[in-house]
């Protein structure tokens, strides 16, 4: 079934709707019509095989690459028609996004790849400077702040690259496989930091993964399959996962 006949889930509007989307690669089709709805502030997890499309219909979503046909709507907008400066600007300030081996700039220190966003929004060195720091703590790294890339750990690196992502608080964050470098315990600890960073904060996470253990993160779960989405879990607000376990 596709997720377009999945009921919405309760309580949380839609953020970003692809409808219909269709992307080639030469003669590869990675996308036939794939079609979703991210919601504000749930944690969706899209599963499926290597060479599914599952990299390509992130990209769709968070403005990087622009479909064949379909539509990406965000905010009354639809991505594909709007200018490259319009979309790099929603990348700074609304979408934040997060590979699978963190591209964190080599020569730039822990503090100063987090702060980078902020210092090409216009923010000064000084304020950036302090909010950096303040993420970096919220991921647990704030000692690694002087290292540079090649000085830390796979998941010290990572848990950076999410600080640099979520460190403009946007509305929604792009994981691609954030794990899939990492150990199994230092993905754990990753996949932790995120899902309880990005709860205090709001944000929406879109997490691809071809890991069950990682999917379980997430609030609901679909899967991609010869570039359509069909749904492969039940949906779970924000609010009622919270309850249930304070519950």
């Amino acid at each position: 079934m596709n997720t377009q006949d999945e009921q919405s889930s309760p309580g949380a509007g839609v953020l970003i709707s692809a409808h219909g989307l269709r992307k080639s690669y030469g003669r590869t089709e990675a996308l036939r019509g794939a079609s979703l709805d991210l919601h504000e502030g749930e944690i969706l997890a899209v599963t499926g095989t290597s060479g599914s499309g599952k990299s390509t219909l992130l990209h769709c979503l968070a403005g990087i690459v622009r479909p064949d046909e379909g539509a990406v709507t965000y905010g009354g907008e639809q991505l594909g028609q709007l200018s490259e400066q319009r979309l790099s600007a929603l990348r700074r300030h609304d979408f934040g996004v997060v590979f699978q081996f963190g591209q964190l700039i080599p020569e730039l220190t822990a503090l100063d790849n987090v702060a980078l966003p902020l210092l090409l929004a216009g923010t000064r060195r000084g304020p950036a400077n302090q909010r950096a720091g303040e993420w970096l703590e919220r991921f647990g790294v704030r000692g690694q702040a002087d290292l540079r890339p090649g000085e830390m750990s796979g998941g010290q690196s990572q848990r950076v690259a999410l600080a640099r992502a979520l460190v403009t608080e946007p509305k929604a964050v792009f994981a691609d496989e954030p794990t899939g470098a990492l150990d199994t315990l230092a993905g754990e600890q990753v996949m932790t930091a995120l899902v309880h960073t990005a709860r205090d904060a709001g944000t929406a996470v879109l997490l691809i993964t071809h890991d069950a253990q990682i999917a379980a993160y997430a609030d609901r779960e679909v899967g991609l399959r010869d570039g359509v989405v069909h749904t492969t879990g039940s949906s779970v607000t924000v609010k009622q996962e919270a309850a249930r376990h304070e519950g």
